[in-house]
């Protein structure tokens, strides 16, 4: 896999509307990432019916392997054009990236794509051609590290008119927020939401369309292995170090033992960090050639509760604690291996001892489902 997706979907509805009039379908398959955006005509239920139904027939025609060209043919020979305006009653961007980097783009009466790469916008060759009657855009190129795609509807280059500002934003501007709003560490969830946020506020909290922001950001795939728990015989010491060591990505320890093994093995000493020092996670510990030691239990729940409550990357980096360096390590990844030691921990046996250590193995694999079900590649190896 060359490159992996970050994509976040912001969305306002039209002010005095139950329903917001665009739809967003987003299609994950084992060579590609598909996402359709369309705008129906006007606003409310009529809009939001028009919409879903082009975002829904694009999606499961290139879920069921139909070609582009098909699809294209098919949404537009489905959808009427209404006689009085002479426009038509959807209109729709579909987005093709693939996992080797290719990309193709197909807009039909969308606002044109905002493309970028870190700070600076730049215009790849965009094609028009005509397809059952109607004109269409198309951009073919290849995408690497740190490109980014925002994609909007109509309603994001009107915002403005009737709210403080009696102006329209205009795609010029909006480009240049993207451009100046743009960070490495800014998840793509976050960057839809800031600019749909901006778009509320020039609208006076009123808006007086419906809006939608899709935003795109492109990265090499992050790797992490960790190691949580020492093997259940301690002859295995040595090969688990070495398959944590040879390992790809980021290399995290959890657990105070586990450390120590990990340390001894490699014939080095953990230091603690006096700087991670925090009222509710233990301290993280400094080991040579490896990214992150940290607590076990009490850290991997803290870590857990961070990653479903979705707290901002920006704000977990500004801490220094284990929990929340694990949470940003996690968040970022891709695919992760985790390795976990089954020995038996005869400090349980205390009765003082607090229940969530006896409950180690349930947070790890609820960890484990939490990682799966925000689309990232969890293996697991026990020893």
């Amino acid at each position: 896999m060359k490159i992996c997706l970050d994509i976040g979907v912001a969305q306002l509805k039209k002010y005095g509307e139950e329903l917001c009039g665009d739809s967003v379908e987003i299609v994950r398959t084992d060579d590609a990432h598909l996402v359709v955006v369309s705008d129906g005509l006007g606003s409310g239920v009529k809009a939001n019916i028009l919409s879903r139904l082009t975002a829904k027939t694009a999606a499961t025609m290139l879920r069921m392997g139909g070609h582009i060209d098909e699809v294209i043919d098919t949404v537009a020979r489905t959808l009427p054009i209404d006689k009085t305006i002479n426009e038509a009653y959807s209109t729709f961007s579909i987005l093709q990236i693939q996992n080797n980097g290719k990309l193709y783009l197909v807009e039909y009466d969308n606002p044109r794509v905002f493309i970028g790469n870190r700070q600076t916008m730049f215009t790849p060759r965009r094609e028009e051609r005509v397809i059952a009657g109607k004109k269409i855009g198309e951009y073919e190129f290849e995408v690497d590290d740190q490109d980014w795609l925002v994609i909007t509807s109509d309603g994001v280059l009107n915002a403005g008119l009737n709210g403080h500002m009696n102006v329209a934003w205009g795609w010029d501007r909006i480009g240049s927020f993207i451009e100046d709003s743009y960070s490495e560490d800014k998840s793509a969830s976050e960057w839809a939401d800031e600019i749909a946020g901006l778009c509320n506020t020039l609208y006076g909290e009123k808006p007086g369309d419906d809006v939608t922001v899709v935003a795109v950001k492109v990265r090499r795939p992050v790797h992490v292995t960790m190691l949580i728990g020492p093997p259940q015989r301690k002859e295995d010491d040595k090969l688990v170090v070495r398959k944590l060591m040879e390992g790809p990505g980021a290399k995290v320890v959890c657990g105070g033992t586990t450390g120590d093994i990990v340390a001894r093995v490699l014939g080095r000493k953990v230091f603690v960090d006096v700087e991670s020092v925090s009222d509710e996670v233990p301290p993280v510990g400094m080991l040579p050639g490896i990214d992150l030691v940290t607590e076990g239990a009490v850290t991997l729940v803290r870590t857990l509760e961070h990653i479903k409550a979705r707290t901002r990357l920006r704000e977990l980096r500004s801490r220094k604690d284990g929990a929340s360096r694990l949470a940003v390590l996690l968040r970022r990844c891709d695919s992760l291996h985790i390795m976990v030691g089954t020995a038996a921990n005869n400090a349980l046996h205390c009765d003082d001892v607090p229940a969530i250590y006896a409950y180690k193995h349930h947070v790890i694999r609820d960890l484990i489902n939490t990682l799966r079900n925000m689309g990232k590649q969890v293996t697991e190896e026990y020893f």
